[in-house]
C-alpha cells in the first residue's frame, strides 16, 4: 500500500462499496479513511470511520455480522475502493442481507414476464431467485404464479415439490440431460418458495453443507 496514492477527500475518507466475495452481490456503502484501513489490514477484518459518530468502528464487532476481507481494489481515479468481504450474517442493520434490498419504482421490471438472454451463470442467481420470491410474498403481483404458491399455502408447495422431484427422476431415467437441467430448475425454484414460506435463508442450507463438506 505504500506506493499506492490513495485520494481521501477533505475529511480523511475514502467511499468503500462492500461485496460479497462468494456472491458478488453489493452489500453496502461505508466510508474508511487511514486509520481504519490500517486496521482492516491488521487484523483481517474490516473498519470503517463513522461520519454520524465521529469514530473508528468494526463491523460486527456488537452484532457479530463481521466482515472479513478477502480482496481490496481501488478504481482509476484513486478516490473509491471495492472491498471484497466474507460475510458473516447480515449486512444490513435491518436485517436484510444487503442494504440495497428497495428498487426505485420507475426501474422496476417484471421478472417473472420479463427473460435476459445474456445470462451469467453462477451461484448467485440463487441469491436473486430467493429475493425475488421473497419480493412476491411480501408485495403481491396480481397473476403471479409464486403468490398463487403462497395463496394455497404449505400442502401446495409440498405437492409440486413431490411433482417436481418426480419429473427429475423421470428426466434421468429418460437419459436426457436438457429434460433432468430444466426439472431440476423447477424443483430448485419451488424449493426456494418453500424456504421464503418457512423463513429459511439460503445460507443456513449452505452452512449446513458446508458442515458436510
Amino acid at each position: 500500500m505504500d506506493d499506492v496514492q490513495l485520494k481521501f477527500d477533505e475529511k480523511g475518507l475514502i467511499p468503500a462499496i462492500v461485496q460479497d466475495f462468494s456472491t458478488g452481490d453489493v452489500l453496502m456503502l461505508a466510508y474508511i479513511n487511514e486509520e481504519s484501513l490500517k486496521r482492516t489490514f491488521e487484523t483481517g477484518f474490516v473498519h470503517y470511520w463513522s461520519r454520524s459518530r465521529d469514530m473508528l468502528w468494526m463491523k460486527g464487532e456488537t452484532s457479530g455480522n463481521t466482515q472479513r476481507v478477502q480482496e481490496i481494489y481501488y478504481d482509476c481515479d484513486k478516490d473509491a475502493l471495492l472491498v471484497r468481504v466474507e460475510q458473516k450474517g447480515v449486512a444490513c442493520h435491518t436485517g436484510k442481507k444487503s442494504c440495497f434490498f428497495r428498487k426505485l419504482d420507475a426501474f422496476e421490471i417484471n421478472i417473472e414476464k420479463d427473460c435476459d438472454t445474456s445470462i451469467e451463470a453462477d451461484a448467485s442467481v440463487l441469491y436473486e431467485l430467493y429475493r425475488v420470491v421473497e419480493d412476491r410474498r411480501e408485495n403481491p403481483i396480481e397473476g403471479s404464479y409464486t403468490n398463487y404458491l403462497f395463496d394455497k399455502g404449505i400442502d401446495k408447495i409440498l405437492k409440486k415439490i413431490g411433482e417436481e422431484a418426480t419429473e427429475v427422476v423421470i428426466g434421468a431415467k429418460n437419459n436426457s440431460n436438457d429434460e433432468v437441467i430444466y426439472e431440476v430448475s423447477d424443483l430448485i425454484y419451488h424449493l426456494i418458495v418453500l424456504l421464503v414460506n418457512q423463513g429459511i435463508e439460503l445460507d443456513d442450507v449452505f452452512t449446513e453443507l458446508k458442515k458436510r463438506r
